[in-house]
């Protein structure tokens, strides 16, 4: 489980860096004396280096609007702009895009023209994060992979956006205005593949709806949660990494067994109001409680087998799997207390 889990994480933390291969084949077998014909379609705004004919780089130029794309394009690097609009006039012969970095411009939402986006059929990546945007932008391309829109004004999600993206692994709305009301729950519809959502720096109160079956990040740091639902992660079994920082968690707040699910390996709970260490499962790997009301640990208590088993466990045992808990800012002494030594034989580091 664990490995299968660490495969699909290591493909998603380097989706960013798989297409430089494909780069590279393009590149490799172009003939230099088709170096001229490439420089000569470039447009004057921008920058088309030989070695990467595929790519454009118009970022930082002060552009206001999006230039000419020539045909061979697949990477479009257009960040750091006074870019306002997004119309399809600059796209028609882009047929090839796979990469579109819009980042840090001027965009909102009426400034892009209806349907453009959708008509990139080989768009892969789209990046529009600090933007104007006030909605996720409709309609999409169909084989995203990779939407980021960061650090917008988004506070609405039209409904079915997201219902034909069945290819799309990364979704990032963190430091947005969403509202609870904001997220229905049928709003990640159609997300069978989604492997990270963020939605940190937003303004919820309630753990949010519907969560795709196949996440493996969740990202909900720096909201106004004060609740976890009964068996909320159960509708999302195969969730891995788990952030709640800067929360408004509380004991009352939690389920006896909230946190107690197999496949959480990293946990991140700083900066609420606890004020005991909730149950853990055995597989959990990395507990953050860090700032917290915390004045105590009991081993015996959080050791999630029986302490008595716990010391009968050899090192290959069935022994409890946590290897780094921080606990600092909160109002626990040293020493250690030994029974957590006991029962958590694979610790590597402790911060109190």
């Amino acid at each position: 489980m664990t490995l299968k889990v660490y495969t699909s994480l290591l493909l998603l933390f380097l989706v960013n860096s798989v297409w430089t291969r494909t780069v590279r084949q393009v590149y490799d077998e172009l003939d230099p004396e088709h170096w001229s014909h490439y420089t000569s379609e470039c447009p004057r705004e921008c920058f088309c280096p030989p070695s990467f004919p595929n790519a454009l780089y118009c970022d930082n130029k002060g552009l206001k609007e999006i230039p000419p794309i020539p045909a061979r394009i697949w990477y479009l690097y257009l960040q750091n702009n006074l870019i306002e609009t997004v119309s399809e006039k600059p796209f028609v012969n882009a047929t090839h895009l796979r990469w579109i970095n819009l980042n840090k411009n001027k965009i909102t939402n009426s400034g892009i023209e209806s349907g453009v986006l959708s008509k990139l059929k080989r768009l892969l990546y789209l990046f529009l994060e600090d933007n104007e945007l006030e909605e996720v932008p409709a309609p999409l391309p169909v084989g995203l992979e990779q939407l980021r829109l960061a650090r917008n004004k988004i506070s609405r999600i039209p409904e079915g956006v997201f219902s034909n993206l069945e290819n799309l692994t990364m979704l990032d709305l963190h430091q947005n205005s969403l509202l609870d009301s904001a997220l229905q729950s049928d709003t990640f519809q159609g997300l069978n593949n989604l492997m990270q959502l963020n939605i940190a720096k937003n303004a919820l109160k309630k753990m949010p709806l519907s969560i795709p079956a196949n996440t493996l990040q969740l990202f909900l740091d720096n909201n106004s949660i004060e609740v976890i639902p009964e068996n909320y992660f159960s509708a999302i079994p195969k969730v891995t990494f788990l952030r709640l920082n800067y929360n408004k968690l509380s004991d009352d707040g939690i389920p006896p067994n909230g946190f107690n699910v197999s496949s959480i390996l990293d946990l991140q709970l700083s900066h609420n109001q606890l004020t005991k260490i909730p149950p853990i499962n055995a597989q959990l790997e990395h507990l953050h409680l860090d700032h917290n009301r915390i004045k105590s640990v009991n081993g015996t208590q959080i050791c999630p087998v029986s302490i008595a088993i716990a010391e009968d466990y050899g090192i290959y045992g069935n022994t409890p799997r946590l290897r780094y808990l921080r606990l600092d800012g909160n109002e626990i002494q040293p020493p250690i207390p030994l029974d957590i030594m006991i029962c958590f034989r694979l610790l590597q580091a402790v911060v109190i």
